[in-house]
């Protein structure tokens, strides 16, 4: 059985401050409904994605479940969860951290969301589910590198199933239903092609990367990346503090979010914000109060800010705008500014 990667440390990830609260706001609010990340290649996308996994706060799953089904909800229960009660067994907490599962670009559909057995339907008259990639994801981030390079059917699939947080799997008439609740995570370069705008309006959040002109920056990203290769059980060694305290930190949120409140006038700000930048549909209104509330809890607060939607709003709409021909992609922050200014 091989030991598991030594990952680069997501504290050491120099810049790109963006990525970093994107991926964070949605481990506190699994709900803001994942991130797109887009840039040039070798910007440290999926070195992000995939550092994650340190710092990621553990999670009460019921033992022996496949579905890794969440401990304290059990309306959120899987069949076989369901069916363990009711022939009486008592149910076992199982603590466990956060996983980043990867899913591979040739992944087929029944790979993706399972297979059901249908001989043994036939012959039992019992269902008999072979899991996929989203049972492993249930609870979890999932990723997906080249998101874009995926077949547009399977992208869907994941996106419904993020959106509903069930994965239902149907076969000659038979069907199973399974908890699928998970963080999309997408990452992609632009220059290989893009996605389908009612795609990319499903991911709640989205960032634009570029590379590090600044060259004491740029020095900084080479030196730590050198000194890591030399010695990468030393390096993370050397960064253990930082990472227990931004995993502290996301627990602190996780624990605080139920608590933030938000009052009217910062509601107006918002349903204002997305008026202004002319975005259409609802789901930014509620992205960016879901992401708001959740940058609030990150900082230690109760109450949501104008701030907290400086902080978030272009994370939430520089994909969904409208853009002409040959725009730059992102948002204006001074108009941002002068926006809420004046409400």
């Amino acid at each position: 059985m091989s030991e598991d990667p030594i990952l680069f440390p997501f504290t050491s990830i120099v810049g790109q401050e963006s990525m970093k609260k994107a991926l964070l706001l949605n481990v506190i609010d699994p709900g803001i409904g994942g991130v797109l990340i887009r840039g040039e290649k070798g910007t440290a996308k999926s070195t992000s994605v995939r550092s994650l996994a340190r710092v990621l706060p553990q999670r009460m799953s019921v033992e022996g479940c496949v579905f890794h089904c969440d401990y304290d909800r059990p309306e959120r229960f899987c069949t076989y969860c369901r069916q363990r009660i009711e022939a009486g067994e008592t149910l076992s907490p199982a603590s466990a951290p956060m996983q980043v599962v990867e899913l591979p670009l040739s992944a087929t559909e029944d790979r993706v969301a399972g297979t059901l057995d249908l001989e043994h339907v036939l012959k039992t008259g019992e269902k008999k589910f072979e899991p996929g990639v989203l049972a492993k994801a249930n609870g979890n981030i999932l990723y997906v590198d080249e998101v874009n390079l995926l077949d547009d059917h399977i992208v869907d699939l994941l996106l419904d199933s993020a959106a509903m947080g069930t994965n239902y799997v149907e076969r000659e008439g038979v069907s199973f239903h399974h908890p699928a609740r998970f963080v999309l995570v997408g990452t992609m370069n632009p220059e290989e092609g893009d996605l389908r705008p009612q795609l990319l309006d499903r991911f709640g959040l989205s960032v634009e990367i570029k590379g590090e002109k600044d060259i004491p920056t740029r020095t900084e990203v080479v030196k730590r990346r050198l000194a890591f290769d030399a010695d990468p059980e030393g390096y993370v060694a050397r960064c253990m503090n930082e990472l227990d305290a931004v995993r502290e930190n996301i627990v602190s949120a996780k624990a605080l979010l139920p608590k933030v409140r938000a009052d009217d006038a910062v509601v107006e700000m918002v349903v204002s914000t997305t008026i202004h930048f002319d975005v259409d549909g609802y789901r930014a209104d509620i992205t960016l109060m879901k992401a708001a509330k959740a940058n609030a809890a990150l900082e230690g607060r109760t109450a949501v800010t104008k701030n907290d939607i400086m902080d978030t709003a272009e994370l939430v709409l520089s994909h969904r705008m409208r853009r002409r021909p040959f725009e730059d992609a992102g948002l204006n922050v001074e108009e941002l500014e002068k926006c809420l200014q004046s409400l």
